[in-house]
Order: structure tokens, then sequence, then C-alpha cells
């Protein structure tokens, strides 16, 4: 499994991988039949009709990546551009830990935020990345993209049926695309991790569905967060959801551990699984489930990066880092957290 990197691990070393879960079948059908044997399993559909009227993504090209100044604190793989290990534990704070976790969660919330008010047909992917750059540069904080694994910019870009790790690029965003941007900041010494999706223009309601259906999953995924919690609860709840509106989910990529370690246990799954381990007192993790139109087989780009689904189906994202409390769980991605 891969965490979306801005979220993980992938060709390889790509992304962190955690523990192999089963292979989805192969290519499914549409009929009702086929459907109901694929239902409970997270597996969505495929169809031989054309799930929607966006033209292909096609790569376009990438400019160089931004600098950062000196004075920037940065985190361990910066320099080289390595994959970290992925950490077996859970990060779990103590007082300061959540302080700065509240830190980086609300810039990271607000960075989002910020590029999203840029989002419009004719700006660039391009545009966006330097736009968020240079904002989280001038908090003081290190974009965690940036040369993770030699990934070339500061921020996750993913159009239509890009299901993540978009690099931004000189392609225009146009009129009806969908468009996530993942957001991720390392502000003294910890990591907040944060995605949604957002409309250029006027989207068909189609697409629209299938981002409210996402953002919709991960809120109800996290309602069931709280100390002694199963974290298999988390993919229950999300793939029921999916499932009531014959939507895919996403199997390859999953959530993850995140604070001072931009990776770590647990690994979250957003299907149906039996995962073990509870949620602890204290610890953060991401929930970042991934939910698509038609089937939840991917290709990824020659980059080792872009991630799409292979039958061009619309892909949502939203995501969140949350902290678990003696009550449930706080949002620590919201602009007012």
């Amino acid at each position: 499994m891969r965490s979306a990197l801005c979220g993980g691990h992938g060709v390889a070393t790509r992304m962190a991988r955690a523990v192999v879960a089963p292979q989805a079948p192969a290519r499914l059908t549409s009929s009702r039949q086929i459907w109901n044997m694929a239902k409970g399993f997270g597996l969505g559909f495929a169809s031989t009709k054309p799930l929607h009227n966006r033209p292909p993504l096609k790569q376009g090209k990438v400019s160089p990546k931004s600098p950062v100044p000196a004075h920037i604190r940065r985190p361990p793989y910066a320099d080289k551009g390595n994959f970290p290990p992925w950490a077996d534990r859970s990060q779990v704070h103590n007082e300061e830990g959540k302080r700065k976790m509240r830190a980086s969660g609300r810039l990271a919330a607000q960075v989002l935020e910020y590029a999203g008010s840029l989002v419009r047909p004719g700006i660039t992917t391009d545009e966006i990345d330097k736009a968020v750059h240079a904002m989280i540069i001038e908090n003081g904080a290190y974009p965690s993209p940036l040369n993770y694994g030699k990934f070339p910019k500061s921020v996750c870009t993913s159009v239509n049926e890009c299901v993540c790790h978009g690099i931004p690029d000189d392609r225009a965003l146009e009129e009806g695309d969908i468009l996530n941007i993942d957001v991720t900041v390392y502000l003294d010494g910890y990591h907040g991790d944060t995605s949604r999706m957002f409309y250029v223009g006027e989207v068909d309601p189609a697409a629209k569905k299938l981002c409210e259906v996402t953002q919709e999953a991960l809120l109800e995924a996290i309602k069931k967060c709280a100390p002694g919690v199963p974290y298999n609860a988390i993919g229950k709840t999300i793939q029921t959801i999916a499932d009531k509106h014959k939507y895919g989910v996403i199997r390859d990529y999953v959530g993850h551990g995140v604070g001072a370690a931009f990776h770590s246990h647990p690994t979250i799954f957003h299907y149906k699984n039996t995962q073990p381990g509870v949620m602890q007192l204290g610890e953060t993790f991401t929930i970042e489930p991934m939910i698509v139109q038609g089937g939840i087989k991917c290709d990824t780009w020659r980059d080792n990066w872009t991630v799409v689904t292979k039958d061009r189906g619309l892909c949502a994202q939203f995501e969140h880092t949350i902290l678990i409390t003696e009550t449930g769980a706080d949002i620590l991605t919201r602009v007012d957290a």
C-alpha cells in the first residue's frame, strides 16, 4: 500500500509501503450482477462507456523547483531527496507536540484556502505551486513535498482522473475541471497535511456529486475516531458511503501517521479491512479517501509520480490531519483550528 504523498512511497521506493492488501479483480463490468458481487469490497465498477466529458489529462512542462532560503528549517530528506523510512510507531504527542501540530495544521489549512482562491479557468497549476511555495516560506515553514523522493514541486495538484501526486505544470485549468490541491507544511519540526477538491468554473453535476460524497465520507469517518476505536472503523465507514453511491474506493494509497515524521504508523485503509490496532490518545494521523466514478485500477505516468485511473473515471479526494482526544478527534487542518 502507498500513502498519498502528500502521503507515501511508490515505484519500489517512491512511497513508503505498508502491508500488502488483496489485489482488485480484473476489470469489472457495469452490470447489476457484477456490481452486487463487487459491493462490499470497495471496488466500484468499470464501464466501456465514457464516464465523463472531460478531455484526457496530458502531461505538461514542469518548471524548475522553487528555492528555499537557508534560514528555513528543513525536514531530514530535503537536501538529498531520499525516502525516509516509514516510522513503525504511532506519533503520540505531549502538550508541546500537540501545540506544534495545531500550528502546522492551521498553517496548512490557511495555505490550502489561499491556493483554492486562485483556482479559475486559465491559471496553470505551476502558478498555483509558486504562490503556495511563497506563502509557506513567508510563514517560516518548508513545503513538505518538495524533494521528498525528488518530488519536484511544493504542492500536489491532481486534475480530473488524476488520483494523487499530480505534479504542477504549465497546463492551464479548463472550465469544468475538478482539482485536488494537497498541501503539507513543515513548521517548527512538525508536518501538517491536508487536501480538498476545487471546482474550475461550472462543473458537471456528476463531478460535484462525487466530490460531495467523498467529503461526506471523510467527515463521517472522523466522527468515528476516539481512543480505543479500531483503525478499521475508518475504512468501513468510508466504503459504506461509497457503496451507497456505486463509487469505488482506491486501495493502493492510504492515510498515515503524521507529526515530526511525514509518514508513520498507523496505516489508514479507506476500505473495509481487518487491520489490527486501536487509536491512541494524543496520536495524530491523516484520513484521505480517494473515491472514483468507475474501477479502482490505476496507472502511474513515466514521471513516477502522477497516478491516474485506468478507465479515466474522475477521482475526488479530501484529507485532514486529526488528533485523537479524550472526547473523540480534533481536526487540526482547519483554518479555525
